[in-house]
């Protein structure tokens, strides 16, 4: 496995004080960089069926995208509150700095699809432990949760310990 991590730039204060934010933008701007984490996210999935990726607002879609098209799989994009158009489903969870609601349309894939669920970061787990929820409520099945970045003192792994959770990176 690579070093991906001095690929991320930190910053401090962002978007509030006391958070050290950690930007994926230096890595996915690298085109080597990024193909190397599609290819290790790709390496640890390839013997699971993947019916639908799903990506969790903003930065999951980057990589969800990516990684359904390279296992032939359909694409669902977990959305912030009043951004998808379609009846919806939604929860809202606690974050590391506040709180916010997220929302998957009700037909988003058909029952007992196989799905990946994929974001850059595993902080405190509530976002992932929405999304978790969210394809539960539309009786998908979690094959693996995918995640670039891991902030292990937060243990956000103990919201979501019931799932196979690939990091690439541990802070």
């Amino acid at each position: 496995m690579h070093d991906f991590s001095r690929f991320i730039r930190e910053v401090p204060d962002f978007p509030k004080p006391d958070i050290l934010f950690k930007d994926i933008t230096p890595l996915i701007g690298n085109a080597n960089a990024f193909h190397r984490v599609l290819d290790e996210f790709a390496l640890r999935y390839k013997s699971e069926t993947i019916d639908v990726v799903a990506g969790t607002e903003a930065r999951g879609f980057i990589f969800g995208t990516a990684l359904a098209y390279r296992f032939g799989a359909g694409f669902v994009p977990i959305r912030k509150k009043g951004k998808l158009p379609y009846d919806t489903h939604e929860t809202t969870y606690s974050l590391e700095y506040g709180s916010d609601t997220l929302e998957i349309h009700r037909d988003a894939f058909p029952k007992h699809s196989k799905i990946l669920l994929c974001d850059d970061l595993l902080a405190t787990g509530g976002t992932l432990a929405a999304s978790v929820e969210l394809i539960e409520k539309l009786e998908g099945q979690i094959v693996g949760i995918a995640v670039l970045i891991e902030l292990l003192e937060l243990k956000g792994r103990e919201k979501v310990q019931n799932y196979d959770i690939f990091s690439l990176i541990k802070y």
